[in-house]
């Protein structure tokens, strides 16, 4: 597997380098600087391109990649509104808008670079490779806790200081603890927190499983298990269950045996209803337990976040608060959830800014999924966001899952006869 462009050459090479970022501290800032140089690519080839451009290097732009570009800069107007309404000053108003173009907007650059010559199987093998570097590398790190090496190793603060946001995003550690539990193990390789590395492996793992190598593959697949459950992330494992069942049946619904299959289906389940939400309930219960500490931390977050968006349902807040009080841990409200923290932050315009763009893409994909694999995965990968919506805040982790943004834009621009 070759680059054959420029273009290749960057994603390529920044994929399989991904841990070459990370142990210099560097990997947030490097997706930083390649988002915006891509972006910026695709703008120079628009511009340059001509009637005699060739037709496989010529750039068209998909309506659904529009949509995103176009919610996204609605997020930007929303965060203006919002500090004017607080009276932030035009100083925070540039900083949030520095914060806006380094979280935000890659939802709508990634997508937009993916309209370049890019091959999708370029991109699975990538992802392949760096899953293979992370089935080294976990037990390494499993192995530098039980020699009692210090969890964290350093910071790169000069990248800090160039490239902005917390600390932990320049921290090179070998491993973490689960919050009051000392015995409970928990990795996040490249990613700053646990949960954020779950994340990263349901993408990957949908990624790697297009791959056409089956050696591969297969170990794609299973480093991308092994990321998910070394993180300990339940919401995690949640989408490694639900998210293919799902897929699956979203592009098989037509079918006519699927359909009565699913109409017998709902009668049953309106008979046993009470049994189905009984066990519903149980679950969610042990879902909650299984940490409970977080669960709290994350309802009281979620209420005062919701408490909060009533003093500014249009244009929000503009910012979370600067920091938590001592019963949510000094956590700021309008963070652990994009919904919540988008109310509180960005207000009603801030939802739509981001529910409308992924429904759109959620129509998109699954209309083409039915003909093309490319689409069917980036329909899981949909999924997989949304799902995630409710327990992080998935703006502030693009550069981590770019790879499947860039499929999806791939997906985008595909013409599909439905």
């Amino acid at each position: 597997m070759k680059p054959q462009n420029l273009e290749e050459k960057v994603v390529w090479y920044s994929l399989i380098g991904t841990y070459c970022f990370y142990f210099i501290g560097a990997y947030y800032f490097s997706i930083s600087i390649i988002a915006w140089l891509l972006a910026l690519y695709v703008g120079k080839k628009l511009w340059n391109q001509t009637e005699n451009t060739p037709t496989e290097e010529k750039v068209t732009i998909p309506p659904s990649v529009w949509v995103w570009i176009i919610f996204m800069l609605v997020m930007e107007f929303a965060l203006i509104m919002g500090h004017i309404d607080f009276e932030l000053g035009v100083g925070k108003i540039i900083t949030s808008s520095i914060n806006w173009a380094r979280n935000w907007a890659y939802l709508a650059l990634f997508p937009l670079i993916g309209c370049l010559n890019i091959r999708p199987k370029l991109i699975y093998r990538g992802v392949c490779i760096v899953c293979l570097q992370s089935l080294i590398i976990i037990p390494i790190f499993y192995l530098a806790h039980a020699i009692h090496l210090p969890n964290a190793l350093y910071s790169n603060s000069l990248l800090q200081l160039i490239g902005g946001n917390d600390q932990i995003f320049y921290s090179v550690k070998l491993y973490g603890f689960e919050e009051g539990n000392v015995n409970q193990i928990r990795l996040s390789l490249f990613a700053p927190w646990p949960p954020a590395l779950g994340l990263v492996g349901c993408v990957y793992f949908f990624l790697a499983s297009q791959e056409s190598d089956k050696k591969w593959r297969l170990i794609g697949m299973i480093a991308s298990v092994a990321m998910i459950i070394s993180s300990v992330s339940r919401l995690g494992i949640v989408c490694l269950v639900v998210v293919p069942f799902l897929t699956w049946f979203l592009v098989n619904f037509i079918k006519p045996e699927i359909q009565i299959l699913t109409g017998v289906t709902s009668f049953f389940a309106g008979i046993f209803a009470p049994l189905i939400i009984d066990f519903i309930q149980v679950f969610k219960q042990q879902f909650s337990e299984a940490r409970a500490d977080s669960s709290r931390l994350r309802e009281v977050l979620g209420r005062l976040a919701l408490e909060g968006w009533k003093e500014a349902p249009i244009w929000g807040h503009g910012i979370v608060s600067p920091r938590g009080i001592l019963f949510t841990k000094f956590m700021p409200v309008g963070t652990h959830h994009t919904w919540f923290g988008l109310l509180f932050e960005k207000g009603m315009v801030g939802l739509i800014g981001l529910a409308f763009p992924l429904l759109w893409s959620f129509i998109d994909l699954l209309c083409k999924a039915y003909k093309s694999s490319t689409a069917k995965v980036a329909l899981s990968i949909i999924l997989v966001l949304f799902l995630f919506t409710f327990g992080e805040k998935i703006e502030g982790l693009v550069y981590l899952y770019w790879p499947g943004l860039m499929i999806m834009g791939i997906a985008f621009k595909e013409k599909v006869n439905i």
